[in-house]
């Protein structure tokens, strides 16, 4: 398993997201998220190492999102996703996030800007099936 960030919280190692051996695709999704808030966040708000508050706070959110997405390891961009998993008010922040440091991702990551380039190019899968709840019986009476 890769260590999780200093800054995050113990719980947070035990995310998925965090192992890049057992799910790299969701491991490079929030690769590709950190490097676009750390871009945005340098440029809009002169934050030399690290995220402010504000911006640090909404990458946290969207790790969570990221974890718990229903799609697992086959998840799409979120741009090709089936399910909005953000609130609203994140969705519009991240959204500008991502519209300021996309194409700078080019120069300062090009690795993960193809990757995610080609991610984008992927067919969303289809939502997975709920599981039936507790307590039914669908037997005969």
């Amino acid at each position: 398993m890769t260590p999780a960030p200093a800054d995050l919280p113990p719980a947070a190692a035990l995310r998925r997201v965090h192992d890049a051996r057992r799910h790299p695709r969701l491991a490079r999704e929030l690769a590709t998220l950190t490097a676009m808030f750390e871009i945005h966040c340098r440029d809009r708000h002169g934050s030399a190492s690290g995220l402010c508050e504000q911006c640090a706070a909404l990458l946290r959110y969207a790790t969570r999102r990221l974890d718990r997405c229903v799609f697992g390891d086959t998840k799409p961009t979120c741009a090709n996703c089936t399910v909005h998993c953000y609130a609203a008010a994140q969705r519009e922040a991240v959204r500008v996030i991502m519209r300021y440091a996309g194409p700078r991702m080019m120069t300062r990551h090009p690795v993960l800007a193809v990757r995610h380039l080609l991610d984008g190019r992927r067919p969303a899968p289809a939502l997975p099936a709920r599981p039936a709840a507790r307590g039914t019986d669908d037997g005969p009476d």
